[in-house]
């Protein structure tokens, strides 16, 4: 599938389309610990009060966004910032959608934020997300014990890339 991929800002248009990217609980989870199942606009509204760029991913001229990421906690002595709210259409998972969607997140962070090194944190129970950050260049540099609503414990492993 070749894809005419750019970027954009998130619109209140986009919500109810990211929302249903999300298909249960499991991948909301790893999309937030905060967000519940099923997301829905008021909880990506509620998460952005302190987030950066919350941007999506588009292809050719149709408006519907493919993907959408924000960042967050922008630290101003170690110049570095999180990645957050990674999300993806299941259609467009395995197209390069999520591949464009990080490099427009760094580009971002770097150009317009000014930092140097991206973080972010994925699950232990998410071994194909672990696989494709790990392909981006991102390496493993930390950890946090996470704890699903059902009581059951998993891993946060933070990844970083110097941008």
């Amino acid at each position: 599938m070749m894809l005419n991929l750019t970027s954009r800002a998130l619109a209140q248009e986009d919500l109810e389309s990211i929302c249903a990217f999300v298909q249960n609980a499991e991948e909301v989870f790893c999309v937030s610990p905060k967000f519940r199942y099923p997301l829905t606009a008021e909880q990506i509204l509620k998460r952005l009060e302190n987030r950066y760029s919350p941007t999506v991913i588009v292809s050719g001229d149709a408006p519907e966004p493919l993907a959408y990421a924000n960042l967050y906690d922008k630290d101003e002595k170690s110049h570095t910032i999180w990645l957050g709210n990674v999300i993806v259409s299941p259609s467009y998972r395995g197209t390069g959608a999520a591949a464009y969607l990080i490099q427009t997140m760094m580009d971002i962070a770097k150009q317009e934020l000014g930092v140097r090194t991206m973080k972010l944190y994925c699950h232990n129970t998410n071994t194909r997300a672990l696989l494709f950050y790990c392909k981006q260049g991102f390496s493993p540099c930390g950890s946090k014990v996470l704890v699903k609503p059902d009581g059951e414990k998993l891993v946060g492993i933070a990844m970083q890339k110097e941008l």
